[in-house]
């Protein structure tokens, strides 16, 4: 068995492709979505025609097809040019896997299928995966959203919080109670469109970083549901969702590391140019020390990431090691930015570097997709369960 840690000829060219469009479309206009808040619809309308959305849909819906390593190559990138508006884009990602897993051939040729054919009033479209609740973060079992079967269709009743791309998707993965006797066995998904009548949708949340990225509570009063957007059977909604995450946590896994990679080049570049004493910071130990161990710690994200895509490509189970890229890469890219403001020292406080935004950006790593402390558990439970 042979094992390489070099991309082949494709991938480069992906890789190179993604950070050309990262440097020369997102960066130009990341200071202004993140002063702003306003969604980056142009870019992400860009990013369509270059085929660097919906990485994940198989070719038979005229996906991209792509492997789970070569979508971290293009999560890396994006990340790399804003977290914001990467996640803007990395989010459809989320709300299909589950619709993927179930292998609901109608509901993907419904929903999925047109999301890679084309723009939608010249827009690409979006969906959002909606499970959150104002009490359901962590604890996905104690939600309170709840659907009830009548007739042929499901009436949804509950309330969503903290949804990406709620305000911007045309459909979102929403998970509820359709019997709370049995626990999470008791969990159902549908997949729910935003015109629908009953579905009432927030305003957007001012939140410390990624504010290029739409984030919104979701109300759902008395919505009614064909009974054929039920994703996958009844009672496998808790399943589903937390299958999606094995999919996506190595890719927003390796989008901290770009975020990290970021910050990294910023604090090398900045003590090159910098002195005091008559020389360079990067002279003195305490500066070179700091951005020697971001090296290196970006490195060793990035290969636990490429490890756990890997895994998920052979078709092999990477539960844990999804969760060790996640806890590892989210509190190492927490560190590297902290240090990169560090070494800018006064500079790095102020907004007219690049570094402050960096910082502001990397904590909702720690959070979403599963908390640092949740990824602990689940590794925790791996290792015990396998003695």
């Amino acid at each position: 068995m042979s094992m390489t840690f070099t991309l082949d000829e494709d991938q480069e060219a992906i890789r190179e492709s993604a950070h050309e469009f990262a440097r020369d479309v997102i960066r130009p206009v990341a200071p202004h979505h993140d002063t702003t808040g306003e969604y980056p619809w142009e870019v992400l309308t860009q990013a369509f025609d270059a085929g660097l959305m919906n990485l994940h849909l198989p070719e038979k819906y005229d996906g991209a097809g792509f492997s789970h390593l070569d979508s971290l190559l293009v999560a890396e990138e994006m990340a790399w040019g804003c977290s914001g508006i990467g996640t803007a884009m990395e989010a459809n990602g989320l709300a299909q896997a589950p619709v993927i897993v179930s292998g609901d051939e109608v509901l993907i040729k419904k929903y999925l299928a047109p999301m890679a054919e084309d723009l939608k009033d010249g827009r690409p479209i979006m969906c959002a995966y909606a499970v959150t609740e104002p009490g359901a973060g962590s604890d996905v079992r104690s939600l309170s959203t709840k659907a009830e079967k009548r007739g042929d269709k499901w009436i949804l009743n509950g309330s969503k919080m903290w949804i990406t791309n709620a305000g911007v998707a045309d459909w979102y993965f929403v998970v509820a109670y359709t019997d709370t006797e049995k626990g999470y066995k008791g969990m159902s998904a549908f997949i729910v469109e935003k015109d629908w009548p009953g579905v009432i949708v927030g305003a957007k949340e001012k939140n410390l970083g990624q504010r290029a990225s739409d984030t919104r509570a979701i109300t759902f009063e008395n919505v009614e549901i064909p009974a054929e957007n039920l994703v996958g059977q009844e009672g496998a909604g808790w399943l589903l969702a937390m299958s999606a995450f094995d999919h996506t946590r190595p890719a927003v896994s390796c989008a901290s590391v770009g975020v990290a990679r970021a910050a990294m080049e910023y604090a090398r570049d900045y003590s090159m140019e910098r002195k005091t004493m008559g020389k360079p910071i990067y002279h003195h130990q305490a500066i070179s020390f700091m951005v020697a161990d971001m090296a290196m710690n970006i490195d060793a994200g990035r290969l636990l990431c490429w490890r756990a895509a890997s895994l998920k490509d052979q078709g092999l189970r990477n539960t844990m090691q999804a969760s060790m890229a996640k806890a590892f890469c989210a509190d190492m890219c927490m560190k590297v930015t902290t240090d990169a403001v560090q070494v800018f020292g006064g500079y790095g406080y102020s907004q007219e570097y690049p570094v402050e935004k960096l910082m502001r950006d990397a904590k909702i790593f720690q959070i979403y997709e599963g908390t640092s402390q949740i990824q602990r558990l689940i590794i925790g439970r791996e290792l015990y369960s396998r003695r």
